[in-house]
């Protein structure tokens, strides 16, 4: 429920999500300093004063300077593993960290205030300020955390500033809200303009390795994951049989129209552990893992007809039906890719592929030429159907 409601104030790209979090738990070397420095501050006041509530707080900031080192040290050698759930938690454990690490430096400035003790509140106001600077260099990637931890800091030295009966420490508290506030806008800005940043280096990867048009991996995107492949799996070749003469007679945005709905009926049929994608022109691939053996060989034919099968119904352009076919040539790899390099198993797969055209198209044709002519489905060919 608490992750959940967190959620909404993170980006919705998991990816970018993801990377402004580690960026969080980069910061060891800033950590441990302040973290160091605030411990050492810390104890000089309570060995100064001999004051049980410097030793108190002094035993607190320690504990969570020490937490957050070890949160970070943990998240650096389990990140690797995370889902998108543990990301999201993760960085609800670094607001957490931060603003009780914040809370004991503002408890800091807050005893040295309730005693009056000039150079504590001088010492623990500059342990504030620099930590308080830190974590805007640190974390403003991230405002809610910058907001939650800084008025944690700073909550504590207000109440302690309007407490006090001199006008300069009344007039100080408020400044001190002011800047809370001037920091608010800060780290939204700065939150902003470095998001901007990431969206747009997302969207570049993303147009090398996607094709514009339907969204699936493009050529180069389909290469780089199939060379991450293990074990059993498919590699199936699919040409649309029948789709210039759509394309000539309905025009182009109609040939567009039905190149997105044959993506979106081949991302179907990949399902979640596959994927779909547009190699160019009117040629499409699918690549799924399957079961070792036979099991495996006819998992790929079933999913090559039901591909076939697919593209075989019905296509709606401008509310009008029409129909199309296609034909697959697939390949099956048992084992590491390094026995099957990726350009043998294009190859491979293309003559399969030629195999289906030259009998007639609207099939599916494995590798070792098998006949499947008696699975051979019935397709219309490009053009205007009453359906």
């Amino acid at each position: 429920m608490i992750v959940s409601l967190f959620a909404r104030l993170l980006h919705a790209d998991p990816r970018i999500r993801r990377e402004l979090v580690e960026l969080l738990y980069t910061s060891m070397p800033q950590v441990a300093a302040i973290g160091v420095t605030s411990v050492t501050g810390a104890v000089a006041l309570t060995l100064i004063d001999r004051d049980p509530g410097y030793a108190t707080i002094s035993v607190f900031i320690l504990i969570t300077a020490v937490a957050r080192v070890v949160s970070l040290l943990r998240y650096k050698a389990r990140a690797a593993q995370f889902t998108d759930a543990d990301v999201v938690r993760w960085e609800v454990l670094y607001c957490v960290g931060a603003s009780a690490f914040s809370l004991a430096l503002g408890a800091l400035s807050f005893r040295a205030l309730w005693l009056g003790d000039a150079p504590g509140a001088w010492i623990a106001f500059g342990l504030s300020m620099s930590y308080c600077v830190g974590m805007v260099s640190r974390a403003a990637i991230r405002p809610w955390i910058i907001l939650t931890a800084s008025a944690m800091l700073l909550t504590p030295t207000i109440i302690a500033g309007l407490l006090r009966p001199e006008l300069a420490y009344n007039i100080g508290a408020a400044m001190l809200v002011l800047f809370w506030l001037t920091l608010r806008e800060a780290s939204k800005h700065l939150s902003a303009a470095f998001t901007e940043r990431l969206e747009a280096k997302h969207r570049l990867s993303r147009q090398a390795t996607h094709d514009f048009l339907t969204g699936l991996p493009n050529r180069a995107g389909f290469l780089a994951a199939l060379t991450e492949m293990s074990g059993s799996f498919t590699l199936i070749a699919i040409d649309l049989d029948g789709f210039k003469p759509v394309n000539d007679r309905h025009g182009h945005h109609a040939g567009d129209d039905l190149l997105r709905q044959v993506a979106e009926r081949l991302k179907a049929c990949a399902g979640t552990t596959g994927i779909a994608a547009r190699f160019g022109g009117d040629e499409f691939m699918l690549l799924k893992p399957i079961s070792e053996g036979p099991l495996g060989r006819e998992e790929a034919l079933q999913l090559a007809r039901a591909a076939v099968l697919e593209l075989s119904m019905p296509f709606l352009l401008s509310e009008l039906p029409v129909r199309i076919g296609a034909s697959a040539g697939l390949v099956v790899c048992d084992g590491a890719l390094a026995a099957n390099p990726t350009a043998q198993l294009l190859e491979r797969v293309d003559q399969a592929l030629y195999a289906a055209k030259r009998s007639g198209g609207g099939c599916a044709w494995p590798e070792a030429g098998q006949d499947v002519s008696e699975h051979k489905p019935t397709t219309t060919r490009a053009g205007l159907s009453a359906a």
